[in-house]
C-alpha cells in the first residue's frame, strides 16, 4: 500500500530525510517515531504529494508520487499536526463544505457527513459551532474531514498532540476501530506506550535515517537480546536467588525490594526447568513471569535525541 525508496530530501546541506525505505502492506497500522525534527513530517508531506523529494521514489496503492498525484490524493486521508477551522460555521457544515470539495452530491453528501460523524462519535455536536469544540473533538473533527472520500490510507501527523488523557484513549479506540475497517494508517506520535498497544508495525527514525521498521514483537527482540525473569518467592528470596544462579541457563542474578530478577543467557529460550527447580527445593512461587519492555525503552536504547 505504502512503498518508499531511497526517499530524500535536502535543504541546502540539511538532509531533513535520507534514503528511507519502508514499506507497509494492507491493514497495517504503523508507528512512525522519532524525536521533533526527525523527519516524521516530511515524510508525510512526500507521501500525501504535497512536497517534492529531492531524489527517490514513493508509490501509494502503485501509484508513483511524480506521475499520478492527483490518483493519490484520491486515496489517501493526510490530517496535518496542525489544522485551521472555519470558525464561523456549525460541524455539520463545516463537513459538508469539504464533501463538497470532494464532489460528493446530493442526499449522498448529507448522508455521508452523518455516518462520518456518528464514527468518530461526534454525532450530538453536529449543529454546535466548531468554536465551541473543545481540542479532542477539533481532532476528531479534523480525522472525519479526512475519511469522508472513503479513503484506503490514512496519514496522521501526531493526531493525539495536545490532548489531555480520556480524548487520547479516544483517539486510540478510534485508530483501532479504523484499522478494523481495513485503512491501513501511518501514525505519528510521541507518545509511545499507547503507539506500542494499537500498532503492528512500528519505525523508528532519527537525523533522517529510519533506524528500523519491523513489527513491535521485533523491535522488542533487537532491543534487549537476552530474556529477563521476575521472580518472587514467599520467604528466603536469597536462598531462591543462589539457586538460581548456579543453574546454566542463568547468566546474572539481581535482587531489588525483595524480587528476583534473572538475565538468562544469550539464545535460551526454554525455561520451562526453573520454576521446577524452584518448587522441588522448597520455595513457593507467587510470581515468575517474562519482564516486558514496552515500546518507550525501545525508543530510548535505539535512539540519541539527536534532529536533523
Amino acid at each position: 500500500m505504502i512503498k518508499t525508496q531511497d526517499l530524500t530530501k535536502v535543504y541546502g546541506e540539511l538532509h531533513a530525510i535520507h534514503n528511507l525505505t519502508l514499506e507497509l502492506d494492507e491493514g497495517d497500522l504503523f508507528g512512525f517515531i522519532g524525536p521533533n525534527g526527525s523527519g516524521k513530517t516530511t515524510t508525510m508531506r512526500i507521501l500525501a504529494t504535497l512536497l517534492q523529494p529531492t531524489w527517490g521514489e514513493a508509490t501509494i496503492c502503485g501509484h508513483s508520487i511524480y506521475t499520478h498525484p492527483k490518483d493519490i490524493r484520491r486515496l489517501i486521508g493526510y490530517m496535518p499536526d496542525f489544522f485551521g477551522v472555519y470558525d464561523d460555521m456549525k460541524v455539520i457544515e463545516y463537513l459538508e463544505f469539504f464533501a463538497a470539495a470532494y464532489r460528493i452530491k446530493g442526499p449522498a453528501r448529507r448522508k455521508v457527513c452523518d455516518e462520518t460523524l456518528e464514527l468518530v462519535e461526534l454525532g450530538y455536536k453536529r449543529n454546535a459551532l466548531v468554536t465551541s469544540l473543545s481540542r479532542g473533538m477539533t481532532q476528531r473533527l479534523g480525522l472525519a474531514r479526512v475519511l469522508l472520500h472513503d479513503p484506503q490510507v490514512l496519514l496522521l501527523d501526531e493526531p493525539a498532540s495536545g490532548l489531555d488523557p480520556r480524548a487520547r484513549i479516544e483517539m486510540r479506540g478510534l485508530l483501532k476501530q479504523l484499522r478494523g475497517l481495513g485503512k491501513t494508517i501511518m501514525v505519528s506520535s510521541h507518545i509511545l506506550p499507547e503507539l506500542a498497544d494499537i500498532c503492528n508495525k512500528v519505525g523508528i527514525i532519527e537525523r533522517g535515517k529510519l533506524l528500523l521498521s519491523a513489527n513491535v514483537s521485533d523491535v522488542m527482540k533487537q532491543v534487549r537480546q537476552r530474556t529477563l525473569l521476575c521472580i518472587r518467592v514467599l520467604g528466603k528470596p536469597d536462598a531462591a536467588a543462589r539457586l538460581l544462579e548456579e543453574h546454566d541457563l542463568v547468566e546474572s542474578i539481581e535482587m531489588r525490594d525483595g524480587q528476583i530478577f534473572a538475565t538468562l543467557a544469550e539464545g535460551v529460550e526454554d525455561y520451562s526447568d526453573l520454576p521446577t527447580l524452584l518448587v522441588e527445593a522448597g520455595h513457593k512461587l507467587t510470581m515468575f513471569k517474562e519482564d516486558e519492555i514496552n515500546l518507550e525503552t525501545a525508543f530510548m536504547a535505539l535512539t540519541k535525541g539527536i534532529t536533523a
